[in-house]
C-alpha cells in the first residue's frame, strides 16, 4: 500500500512538474510572439494573431488599429476581409454538394451549362478546383467592378484558354467564380445563404460571411495604404464599401472577399477537424496534394488549401490571400497539431506576407527570434528623402539594406517614385537621382534606362536623354527606338 502511495504521488508530482513546464514554455512562445508583433506596431504594423498548439490557444490578440480615425483597436472580434483563404470554403460548399450526391468532381461543366464551347466543354470540377482548367489569371474584370452571373459566364466561355484542360496548373479566380455558379444552380440557394446553413452555422462561425453583415459595423477593419504621391497613409474604408451592393459581384464572389475573424477562423478548423461540416473521407480528398504548384514542387494543390511538408517532414495544409490591402494567411501544421491565423488590414510589404512563417519558426525552434516587419518601403524612402540632399542619393540602398533587413532588389520602386516626383518638380532633383540610381542599381534593365531618359529630356539634357535611350534599345526596349529616332533628328 505504501508503495503504491509513493508511485501515485509520483506520478502526481511528475505530471504536475511536465504541466508547469509546459505553461512555462507556452508562456515563453507567447512572450516571443508577442513582442515581435508589439515591436512591429511602430513601424505600422496592425492586424490580429491567433496561435494554437495540441488543441490550447497560446494567443489570440489584435494589434494597430481597425479604425485610425475613431481608435478603434483591432481584437480577436475585428472582421477582415481574408481575400483568397474564401477559396477553402467555395470548395468545402462543392464538396458538400458531392456528399449529398448532387454532383461528382469528375463532371464536365458542359454538363451544366449548355453553352459551353468546344474548347471548355471537357474541363471538370476537379480541374477548376485545382486550377488546372487553364483558364487564364485574365479572365474576369477588377474584383470591386459590377459583373452579373450572365456577364461573367460569358467572359468565362469566349475566353482564351492558356492550357489544354488537365494538363497544367495555373492559379486563376475565374475557376472558383465558375465553381461558384454551378453551387447555386445545383443548390437552389445562394452563395452566401449556401455557405452559412452547410458551413458556418453548423461550425458556429457567427461573424462570417460573403456581404451580409448581422453584427456592428464598427467590428470591420479598414483597408490602410501607403499612398506614394501624397506621401502618406489613407484610409480605403471597409470591402463593404467597395462590392456592388446589388448581386453584381460576380467578379468577387466564390474566389475572395469573405469577411471573418480569427476567432471564427479557429472554429472553422475545429469543425473540420472534428468532422462536423465534412466527413473525414471528404476532408482527406480535400487536403490530397494533386498538382504541383511550382517547379521546385515544394507546393501542391488540393481543394481550396495548399498542401506542403514542413523541414520536420510534417504535413502543412494552409491558404493565404489578399486584395491589396488586407492579406491573411491560414496555416494548419496538421500532423504538429499547431494552427495559425493572421490577418492584416495594412499591408506593408514582404514583411506583411511571412507573419504566419515566422510565428511557425518561432513554435518548432525555441531559440528563434523573429525580426520586426519594417515599414513600408515608399514610406522609408520618403523618409531618406526628407532627411537628405538628392546628393545623397546614392547612400539610399544601405539605408533600405538596414532598416528592411534585406537587399533591397525591386526595379519598379525607384521607378515609380521617379515619376511621382517628376510630375512636382521643376528642376533637377530627386526625380532625376532616383532614375539615375535605378540604372545603377539595375543596369540591365532597358525601362528604367528608358524612364532616366525621360527624365533627362524634362530637365533638357538632351545628350544625356539620347544616351540613355540608346542604352534602352541596346538592351531590348522596343518602345524607345520612335523617341531616340525623333531626338536624332533634331540634332
Amino acid at each position: 500500500m505504501r508503495l503504491s502511495i509513493k508511485l501515485l504521488c509520483f506520478v502526481f508530482i511528475t505530471f504536475s512538474t511536465l504541466n508547469t513546464f509546459t505553461q512555462n514554455t507556452d508562456n515563453e512562445l507567447f512572450d516571443r510572439i508577442d513582442s515581435y508583433l508589439e515591436s512591429s506596431v511602430t513601424n505600422g504594423f496592425s492586424g490580429v494573431v491567433l496561435v494554437s498548439k495540441k488543441g490550447e490557444i497560446i494567443l489570440s490578440k489584435g494589434y494597430g488599429w481597425a479604425d485610425r480615425e475613431n481608435k478603434i483597436p483591432n481584437s480577436p472580434s475585428t472582421v477582415f476581409n481574408i481575400g483568397s483563404v474564401t477559396k477553402q470554403f467555395t470548395a468545402s460548399a462543392i464538396l458538400k454538394l458531392v456528399e449529398q450526391g448532387k454532383i461528382k468532381t469528375s463532371d464536365k461543366i458542359s454538363l451544366y451549362f449548355a453553352q459551353t464551347p468546344i474548347d471548355k466543354s471537357e474541363i471538370t470540377i476537379h480541374q477548376l478546383l485545382t486550377h488546372t482548367s487553364g483558364i487564364s489569371e485574365r479572365t474576369g474584370g477588377f474584383r470591386y467592378d459590377e459583373a452579373s452571373k450572365e456577364q461573367f459566364l460569358i467572359e468565362f466561355f469566349e475566353s482564351e484558354l492558356q492550357s489544354k484542360p488537365g494538363t497544367k496548373y495555373q492559379y486563376a479566380n475565374a475557376n472558383y467564380i465558375m465553381l461558384t455558379a454551378i453551387l447555386e444552380l445545383i443548390s437552389g440557394q445562394t452563395y452566401g445563404s449556401f455557405l452559412n446553413d452547410y458551413l458556418f452555422e453548423p461550425s458556429q462561425m457567427k461573424s462570417t460571411g460573403y456581404k451580409s453583415i448581422t453584427f456592428n459595423t464598427e467590428r470591420l477593419a479598414h483597408g490602410y495604404y501607403y499612398d506614394r504621391n501624397d506621401e502618406k497613409w489613407t484610409d480605403w474604408g471597409t470591402t463593404q464599401q467597395h462590392l456592388p451592393y446589388n448581386n453584381k459581384h460576380w467578379y468577387s464572389i466564390g474566389k475572395g472577399d469573405i469577411h471573418s475573424t480569427i476567432e471564427d477562423l479557429y472554429k472553422w478548423h475545429i469543425a473540420l477537424k472534428n468532422d462536423i461540416v465534412l466527413t473525414s473521407e471528404t476532408k482527406e480528398i480535400q487536403e490530397t496534394p494533386y498538382v504541383a504548384e511550382n517547379d521546385e514542387m515544394t507546393s501542391y494543390y488540393g481543394y481550396g488549401w495548399a498542401i506542403s511538408h514542413s523541414d520536420r517532414d510534417t504535413k502543412i495544409v494552409a491558404h493565404n490571400g489578399s486584395n491589396g490591402l488586407y492579406f491573411a494567411d491560414f496555416v494548419r501544421f496538421t500532423d504538429d497539431e499547431v494552427v495559425v491565423i493572421y490577418i492584416t488590414n495594412a499591408f506593408l510589404g514582404s514583411g506583411s506576407e511571412n507573419v504566419a512563417q515566422e510565428i511557425g519558426k518561432m513554435i518548432f525552434d525555441s531559440n528563434y527570434r523573429a525580426t520586426p516587419i519594417s515599414k513600408n518601403v515608399y514610406e522609408l524612402i520618403h523618409e531618406f528623402m526628407k532627411m537628405n540632399p538628392s546628393v545623397n542619393a546614392e547612400k539610399l540602398p544601405d539605408f533600405l539594406k538596414k532598416e528592411l533587413n534585406y537587399q533591397f532588389n525591386d526595379h519598379a520602386v525607384l521607378n515609380r517614385l521617379g515619376y511621382s516626383k517628376l510630375k512636382k518638380e521643376d528642376k533637377p532633383d530627386w526625380a532625376l537621382e532616383l532614375f539615375k540610381l535605378n540604372v545603377k542599381l539595375f543596369p540591365e534593365d532597358g525601362n528604367l534606362w528608358d524612364s532616366l531618359g525621360e527624365a533627362y529630356l524634362k530637365y533638357d539634357k538632351m545628350e544625356e536623354a539620347i544616351m540613355s535611350y540608346t542604352k534602352a534599345v541596346q538592351l531590348g526596349n522596343e518602345g524607345s527606338k520612335e523617341t531616340l529616332n525623333e531626338l536624332l533628328k533634331k540634332e
